[in-house]
């Protein structure tokens, strides 16, 4: 495919496919896919469970992801202005989507900050048990908010190079470096003596236990997995050259996303069974657990650093996807520089992101709705704006914009092949608004009560 290397009427634009999958992929691949999806898979039927979250990746992940990229490359614009230039009414949505990224960022950094502090762990040792450490260092003031504003600064230094400078170059040495990184985790991971029963675990096929829970988990894990609703997808797709293939960019950024949670259950399952720990779901695996594997491993102090690291990589290349949906929004719309819409949106996301990250500490006590601010972040944007974004964005594409103008873009008016553009369109239309509607109802337990 021929490289975009000039900007389109003052647009940027990637390279070429290569680094637009990259980044795409990049927004989609995160912490969530290490430390969830491995559980979610060996609780859920194994093999048996991988089969069905392929179908709804298929069915659902792909279908989604075609929808945003085409409306951003459709539209030009960051994702306020793409949805604005297809029909003037429906900005709204795209504001939706920058306030997603906007809060969404405020309690990411707080985990990538953690990340930082655990590379340094990794290299002297953990002090303590891993769990002392862990509530010991979140509940300090001044580590929460040293290491939440250096990756802050992190973040912003890619973005404020810009598309091609900065996020593409970025993505395309991060992502196959957190590939090689997993890799070297897997072979020592599946090596270790006991290793099996955490492989049976992952995948021994179990049809048994595929309830319609399980079946909605899946679905539930797709659309999450893949940040849909979060702007990212349409921002990125705004910098697409129209001679590129939207659906099999598509499938590439499933795909990748996917063999990153595959391999991340053989990195991580093996070695915690070997060593006899008890496998659990979300951050206390991955920071309470895994250092605790990783200090009575052989060498484990260079796995550890070698498994934070790549946890680094999925966290920056998910963050700097939020902070570009929100500066994307802020140039367009206020027309100011990338430089000072980086840094001012930066500092505004971090005045949010300080009570997240005091959460675990001195502002524990303090909620709202029983929550607190870092958990109300995490509650607003993963079971509220996200699916709530995806169903808009359904229906926007299905029948306000119509699905025959999206038919259009996303194959380029005829130039591209898509012989499932017909099913797609009646995915889009009719079955995947019902679809992450139940993800949505059933996500949130008030909405449940209502029908009691």
């Amino acid at each position: 495919m021929s490289k975009q290397t000039q900007e389109t009427g003052g647009a940027p634009k990637w390279s070429g496919s290569f680094g637009f999958i990259m980044a795409a992929a990049g927004s989609a691949v995160g912490m969530g896919n290490l430390w969830r999806f491995p559980m979610l898979v060996g609780e859920s039927g194994g093999g048996a469970f991988v089969l069905v979250y392929l179908i709804c990746i298929f069915l659902v992940g792909i279908p989604l992801i075609i929808a945003e990229i085409s409306i951003g490359r459709a539209g030009g614009k960051d994702a306020f202005g793409s949805y604005k230039a297809l029909n003037s009414k429906w900005g709204g949505v795209g504001i939706l989507a920058v306030i997603t990224s906007f809060i969404g960022l405020s309690y990411y950094a707080v985990l990538g900050g953690w990340v930082l502090r655990y590379i340094f762990v990794s290299v002297t040792g953990l002090p303590k048990s891993s769990e002392e450490f862990f509530v010991s260092f979140t509940s300090s003031t001044g580590s929460q908010i040293i290491y939440y504003l250096v990756f802050m600064i992190i973040t912003v230094a890619i973005v404020v190079m810009g598309i091609q400078k900065g996020i593409e170059k970025s993505c395309k040495v991060m992502m196959p470096l957190l590939i090689v990184c997993l890799i070297v985790i897997v072979i020592r991971s599946c090596t270790l003596p006991g290793a099996g029963e955490g492989i049976r675990f992952f995948l021994k096929p179990d049809f048994s236990k595929l309830t319609p829970g399980v079946f909605l988990s899946a679905l539930g894990q797709v659309f999450f997995s893949l940040s849909l609703g979060t702007g990212a997808t349409i921002t990125y797709g705004a910098y697409l050259g129209k001679d590129q293939n939207i659906p099999k960019s598509a499938a590439s950024i499933a795909f990748f996303d996917t063999i990153v949670a595959m391999i991340a259950g053989f990195a991580i399952l093996p070695a915690v069974f070997a060593f006899g720990f008890s496998p659990e779901s979300g951050p206390s695996l991955m920071f309470q657990t895994l250092p605790a594997v990783f200090d009575e491993m052989t060498g484990g102090k260079i796995f550890g650093v070698v498994f934070f690291v790549l946890v680094l990589f999925a966290a920056i290349s998910t963050s700097i996807a939020f902070l570009e949906v929100v500066v994307s929004f802020a140039v367009n719309t206020f027309k100011v520089s990338r430089a000072k819409a980086s840094v001012i949106s930066a500092a505004l996301i971090t005045c949010l992101g300080i009570p997240c990250a005091l959460s675990f500490g001195i502002w524990s006590d303090i909620k709202i709705a029983g929550r607190t601010f870092f958990d109300l972040g995490d509650y607003l944007v993963s079971n509220v704006s996200l699916p709530i974004g995806g169903i808009l964005a359904c229906i926007f594409i299905g029948w306000v914009w119509k699905s025959k103008n999206a038919e259009k873009e996303v194959t380029n008016n005829g130039r591209i092949s898509f012989k499932l553009v017909n099913v797609w369109s009646v995915l889009i239309k009719f079955i995947l608004p019902i679809v992450i509607l139940i993800i949505f109802i059933t996500s949130n337990p008030w909405i449940m009560n209502l029908f009691k």
